[in-house]
């Protein structure tokens, strides 16, 4: 049982019509994954300048950053009132899970370093090494000490926030996750996504001319031979956002 707690969602993207049609929205994708029985969740589109209201923050649990196709590193007006929120919510140490975009921007606010990734575009399905501090702070969930994970970024954390922690790595990227005190975890990969769901989006990233369509068709052949381990990933984004670790 969720327990009555309540749950919002920082949507940093616009959705695209497919998901739209298939989930309701990169929120209904978010909830699919993470949402319990008893739990309320909210979503408030902060790249259109829609924030929680400061008396509403404490009432949240907690709070998941979306990606975007945004940088991190930029300035926008929203982006700007973003990290002015994740500052507030690290002082009142609520539960704070960043997904791509949101995983940068929150190191980021924390004090972290972003930029373009030196190996460029990282899309597919990524084997991700967990350290062994992390394999012991997931040690309750049973879960394989490397896990596959849909990706698709071309910026990453450069430099980690003072006092935030590693925990884990890929070939391509040396911060694939971290935590930061038990309050704030990132995730570089997509957990929450589908296989569709990259597919559609390896089209729309052709079609805008941000990747070849030979390495857009090669990225759609290998997708077909792997799967990311969603279970497992539910398993870990859920336990940590409800303090279950």
């Amino acid at each position: 049982m969720g327990g009555g707690k309540r749950f919002a969602v920082l949507l940093c993207a616009e959705d695209s019509d497919y998901v739209k049609k298939r989930y309701g929205g990169y929120y209904g994708v978010f909830v699919e994954m993470l949402a319990e029985e008893g739990e309320t969740w909210d979503v408030f589109r902060v790249a259109n300048g829609e924030f929680p209201e400061d008396e509403e923050i404490d009432g949240f649990d907690g709070f998941v950053i979306t990606g975007s196709c945004n940088d991190a590193h930029g300035n926008d007006v929203w982006i700007c009132r973003l990290i002015a929120l994740l500052n507030r919510l690290d002082t009142l140490k609520k539960k704070v899970l960043g997904i791509c975009f949101g995983h940068q921007i929150l190191s980021r606010a924390l004090g972290g370093k972003t930029g373009r990734a030196v190996s460029g575009w990282d899309i597919g399905v990524t084997t991700v090494h967990l350290s062994s501090s992390s394999t012991k702070l997931f040690s309750s969930l049973k879960i394989p000490t490397t896990l596959s994970v849909i990706e698709c970024h071309r910026d990453e954390v450069r430099e980690l926030p003072p006092k935030a922690e590693v925990i884990a790595w890929s070939e391509k990227t040396g911060v694939e996750m971290f935590r930061y005190g038990d309050h704030m975890m990132g995730i570089q990969g997509h957990p929450e996504y589908t296989k569709d769901i990259l597919l559609h989006l390896i089209d729309r990233l052709m079609q805008r001319s941000f990747i070849a369509e030979w390495y857009g068709d090669e990225l759609k052949a290998k997708l077909g031979k792997v799967e990311p381990d969603k279970d497992a990933w539910k398993k870990l984004c859920t336990s940590f956002l409800k303090g279950r670790l």
